[in-house]
């Protein structure tokens, strides 16, 4: 075995033959070309070389003892390499069943027997443009490769911050306690839950649903919380200032409207978003709650009786001049308040979608349990029932009530 080299190496080139001539005539002829060259005198001596250092090219002789031209290239492509390499067949051979023979084996091309110097160049370049093609591939593939995990991440910090949207999942009251679920389907998601202190013995409860999945409706989701939460301290517009002087609490459907006029007027977004915003007297039990297209709420009375309520409405963002009407109810001590999205009543199963019969069901199921317990309890009760990766974000807020 021995190296030929030029000043000029382009790429590396295997040349394996029996033949001592017919192997040196091949490597002058290409190491003239400007081809690194190694010679290899068999099969078993080409595949040992090819192990240590990446080949560009092979060019081996059909026949030869102990490893054929045709086992010695199926062999070559079993190695483990970073990029291609092209294979050419020397051979006497010119029927069909031998050229099916080594296109089997992994050959690219083949040569036959005796060589000319211009077909050889012609079969060499036309493997170098193939190697150069798939160079070019590799190459965009390892810059896909690499926006590929610059993006995830990035998505992969989005979901912490808005994750980080939520400053609590459990709070507890002197009449009751509230807890929270939030688990994109994504990195992030439209899905968006929460609480805010209004006053003493006053708070209020949301829920939002953005139309449409990933960055956009995860971006609009920080919007609104920033609309819509606790950190927005007089800022909610949940809030207002009265002539007195006095901070005001906002009635739900006052709300509404004030988020479909700025969605209208200030987002400049051809977005929409579901909506629930419960307002709680948490001394009386009384519930003051709007939707907006957002699943109907649920109560679980304290005998196990499941009780619907809300009036649908149309989503936040859809029509201009829309009206929302407020729902009033009364939460009694032992009563237990879901508002779930429609993650979770449209959840797919063998038996179809959940429902609104099969959401009871589970919330009468999990009614011994505490807030968080009960929704980590339904939350795993969903992935048992869809028996695969949630198709929508999924997102709920729980409130018991306890005697005051």
């Amino acid at each position: 075995m021995r190296d030929l080299a030029t000043d000029s190496v382009s790429r590396r080139v295997l040349v394996v033959d029996d033949s001592r001539a017919q192997r040196h005539l091949l490597a002058v002829q290409l190491a003239r070309w400007g081809y690194a060259v190694t010679e290899a005198a068999t099969g078993v001596d080409a595949l040992a070389l090819a192990r240590g250092q990446d080949f560009d090219l092979v060019i081996s002789d059909w026949m030869m003892p102990g490893l054929t031209g045709p086992e010695l290239c199926q062999a070559f492509r079993a190695l483990p390499r970073d990029g291609y390499g092209y294979f050419i067949l020397l051979t006497s051979k010119s029927g069909q069943e031998a050229i099916a023979t080594g296109l089997d084996g992994g050959a690219d091309d083949f040569l036959t027997k005796p060589v000319s110097a211009l077909e050889l160049r012609a079969r060499v370049r036309a493997g170098e443009r193939i190697l150069g093609m798939q160079a070019e591939l590799l190459a965009k593939n390892h810059a896909l490769r690499r926006a590929h995990d610059a993006m995830e991440a990035d998505l992969s910090q989005a979901r912490r911050l808005q994750q980080s949207l939520i400053r609590d999942r459990h709070r507890d009251y002197p009449a009751g306690a509230v807890a929270l679920m939030m688990r994109p389907s994504g990195h992030v998601g439209g899905d968006l839950v929460g609480m805010v202190d209004l006053m003493p013995g006053r708070i209020g409860l949301y829920a939002v649903d953005v139309a449409g999945h990933g960055v956009a409706a995860a971006l609009m989701t920080a919007r609104l919380a920033g609309l819509l939460s606790e950190a927005s301290g007089d800022r909610n517009i949940a809030l207002e200032v009265g002539l007195d002087g006095r901070r005001q609490i906002v009635p739900p459907d006052q709300v509404a409207q004030r988020l479909n006029r700025l969605m209208a007027e200030e987002f400049g977004v051809e977005q929409y978003f579901t909506l629930i915003w419960a307002e709680l007297d948490l001394a009386t039990g009384q519930v003051t709650l709007v939707q907006a297209g957002h699943p109907h709420p649920l109560i679980l009375r304290a005998g196990g009786r499941v009780e619907v309520v809300g009036q649908g409405g149309f989503p936040i963002g859809l029509l201009p001049d829309a009206d929302w009407h407020p729902v009033d109810f009364i939460l009694n001590p032992g009563d237990r308040l879901l508002i779930p999205s429609d993650g979770l009543t449209e959840c797919p199963g063998a038996e179809g979608e959940l429902g609104l019969s099969g959401l009871s069901r589970l919330l009468r199921r999990t009614a011994d349990l505490d807030g968080r317990a009960a929704l980590a309890g339904i939350e795993s009760a969903l992935a048992a029932y869809a028996g695969a990766e949630f198709p929508d974000d999924l997102s709920a807020i729980l409130f018991d009530r306890r005697a005051y």
